[in-house]
């Protein structure tokens, strides 16, 4: 668990008990500004130490993010190379009120990014109590996928991307 505002800090590290994670967040409240892809990369960090082959990271956050020392463009790039699906659960306003800075209305966007390039998704939910079927359905979807391994004709590691194509 990583929590995140003025800064990120990771508060429960991988563990396979979920009341560990589930105390942690019932004592949490949001205040201040938002450290979201300082978060990201301390997340990113903490899946290295993961013992599982399948890794998958969730964000819950509106997106915005003003507070954050790694840029936008880094945390892509990081995420691209990390093997770790981000799913983000996104809490969104059902109206914008007028005041909102540029971060919070890029949030979704940015919530869209980091997830559609791991193979990730990103959900929304107008508000709280949306947030456990948004839960439940990032948990199907995790449980009904399937893994496909590709190993390159063109052994020259030159660290470009390759465009694969899969029919079934």
């Amino acid at each position: 668990l990583v929590e995140f505002s003025d800064q990120a800090h990771l508060t429960v590290q991988l563990t396979q008990n979920s009341a560990d994670i589930e105390r942690r967040l019932n004592t949490e409240n949001s205040a201040g500004r938002t450290a979201l892809l300082d978060a990201v990369h301390t997340g990113l960090q903490e899946m290295k130490n993961a013992k599982n082959p399948r890794k998958a990271l969730l964000i819950i956050s509106d997106g915005g993010d003003n507070h954050s020392r790694y840029t936008e463009n880094e945390i892509e790039n990081l995420v691209r190379e990390a093997d770790v699906q981000i799913y983000a659960m996104g809490v969104f306003e059902p109206f914008l009120p007028f005041g909102f800075a540029g971060v919070e209305l890029s949030g979704p966007r940015l919530l869209s990014e980091l997830s559609e390039q791991t193979g990730g998704r990103a959900l929304a939910a107008s508000n709280g109590r949306d947030l456990p079927a948004v839960a439940q359905r990032i948990g199907l979807e995790l449980r009904n996928q399937y893994l496909l391994a590709y190993s390159p004709a063109n052994q020259s590691r030159d660290g470009k991307y390759r465009k694969v194509e899969v029919n079934l």
